[in-house]
C-alpha cells in the first residue's frame, strides 16, 4: 500500500479503475462514431464489449495498476497478438486520434496526460506491421 511519500503510478494519478474505464469507454465510443476512424474500427468485431474489456484490463496493468490482463490471459505480447491485423501508419494515427481525444476529455494533471500520450504514441507505433499505403497516407483525416 503506497504511503504519502511513495510515488504514485499513472494508474493512481489519473483516478484508478473508474478513470481507466472511462478512458476506454470514451476511446471505443469515438472509434465507433468518428468517420476518420473507420479503417481501424472495421478491424474490430461489431460488438466492442470484448475489446473494451481487454483494453481496460491491459491498461490497468500497463498504467501501473492491477495486472488484470496478465492474470487472465498471460503476457500481453501486444505486437504478436496484433499481427493478424493490418496496421500501418494510417491505422496507428486513427487509433491515436481516438485515444488522444479520449485522453483530452479525461480530468487529469496535464503533465501526466502528456506522459501517457507519449507512451501511447510509442506503443501505437510499435504495433505497425504493414508498410504505409500511399492511398491512405494521402487521404485527409
Amino acid at each position: 500500500m503506497p504511503t504519502s511519500t511513495s510515488p504514485q503510478t499513472p494508474y493512481e494519478h489519473i483516478g484508478g479503475e473508474t478513470a481507466v474505464r472511462a478512458l476506454v469507454d470514451r476511446f471505443y465510443d469515438l472509434m465507433d462514431t468518428l468517420p476518420e476512424a473507420w479503417d481501424i474500427r472495421k478491424l474490430h468485431p461489431q460488438d466492442l464489449s470484448g475489446s473494451r474489456d481487454k483494453l481496460f484490463k491491459f491498461l490497468s496493468g500497463w498504467l501501473g495498476g492491477p495486472p488484470l490482463y496478465q492474470q487472465e490471459y498471460g503476457h500481453p505480447m501486444l505486437r504478436r497478438r496484433h499481427l493478424p491485423f493490418p496496421i500501418d501508419s494510417a491505422a496507428r494515427d486513427q487509433w491515436l486520434l481516438c485515444m488522444n481525444q479520449a485522453l483530452d476529455e479525461q480530468p487529469m494533471d496535464p503533465e501526466i496526460r502528456e506522459g501517457v500520450r507519449k507512451a501511447f504514441a510509442g506503443l501505437a507505433d510499435h504495433m505497425r506491421n504493414q508498410p504505409d499505403n500511399p492511398e491512405t497516407r494521402a487521404r485527409p483525416h
